[in-house]
């Protein structure tokens, strides 16, 4: 991208749809303490709220020319290979720029498409026009698993990559960060606190409302299963978070132990929590001041996921 921007992000998906109802103003609010707190990345999509999440983000950074956006394309229609064309794709931005109210969109990302799609010159020859166009700066990939990841890495106009990485998925660290640190490919950590469940604030008794896909898409009824609680039972995880929690340190939040986590891998460029409120926004951001966690807890976060979750999640993503 050619932009310098804060190791933790933000993510606007809450602001738009599918983790309960938030209001403009109280979006507004979330977004601005995420700035005071040091915040210069905000990733969109154009199907979080159908747009509602990039018309938000839009009429928050009009006149911020420091902030850097992020948005996604291609999860309004049906996720067939032959929707990713060229004229698609103008379309697409075309309607993003508009929500967001730019001339030029900072960086698109093909929203975890078909697989066949990351292997498409087609597809990679479009994207590149639509940068001769001027209708973006730059393109990236958002993915699913380790092996479409690495397909895009390979392509040379590839700017970035955003896959799931937290405590609970691990295998990104084997070939995907080491791939894009040789290639120069930045990383996009999302769903770094596996849906909430790293906050350590959840147990048995937590209920999610029927708008929230914690709720409606435990099983993947909705959408690939690894974007709710990254995968993992939730039980499974609850028990997890209860094995790291004495590793957090002291002033330290569980959320901020797990952010600080991903800030220490290799090659990881922003991490991007989601927040419903000012005060989640801010101490998410707060992760980044933490100092490097010891190598004792770097090792129980491992032994932690062999134990428990890497039967669960590594072969399947």
């Amino acid at each position: 991208m050619g932009r310098t921007v804060g190791v933790i992000g933000l993510g606007a998906w809450q602001l738009g749809a599918d983790w309960g109802e938030v209001s403009e103003t109280d979006a507004h609010a979330t977004l601005q303490a995420a700035v005071d707190a040091g915040v210069t990345f905000i990733d969109t999509a154009d199907v979080y709220g159908d747009g509602r999440s990039e018309q938000i983000v839009g009429s928050f950074v009009k006149d911020k020319p420091q902030l850097t956006v992020a948005t996604k394309m291609g999860r309004r229609m049906a996720q067939e290979v032959g929707n990713y064309t060229l004229d698609n794709f103008r379309a697409w931005t075309d309607r993003s720029r508009a929500n967001l109210g730019v001339d030029t969109l900072d960086l698109v990302q093909l929203h975890c498409p078909p697989t066949p799609v990351f292997s498409s010159d087609e597809v990679y020859d479009a994207l590149d026009t639509l940068v001769q166009e001027k209708r973006i700066k730059a393109y990236g990939v958002s993915v699913e698993k380790v092996e479409e990841a690495l397909a895009a890495i390979a392509r040379p106009g590839t700017a970035s990559v955003q896959i799931i990485l937290n405590a609970f998925r691990l295998k990104p660290l084997e070939r995907v960060l080491p791939a894009a640190a040789e290639a120069g490919v930045g990383i996009i950590a999302r769903v770094p606190l596996a849906s909430g469940l790293l906050s350590g604030r959840y147990d048995e008794h937590t209920t999610f409302g029927a708008d929230d896909h914690r709720n409606y898409n435990r099983h993947g009824e909705a959408f690939d299963v690894g974007e709710t609680f990254a995968g993992v039972d939730f039980a499974t995880g609850l028990e997890a978070v209860r094995r790291l929690r004495p590793l957090v340190p002291a002033g330290a939040s569980m959320a901020q132990f797990a952010l600080r986590w991903i800030v220490d891998q290799p090659a990881v460029t922003v991490v991007i929590p989601g927040a419903r409120n000012p005060e989640q926004a801010g101490n998410n951001a707060a992760a980044a001041g933490l100092a490097p966690l010891w190598a004792e807890a770097q090792e129980a976060v491992t032994a932690v996921y062999d134990e428990l979750i890497r039967p669960l999640v590594h072969d399947k993503w």
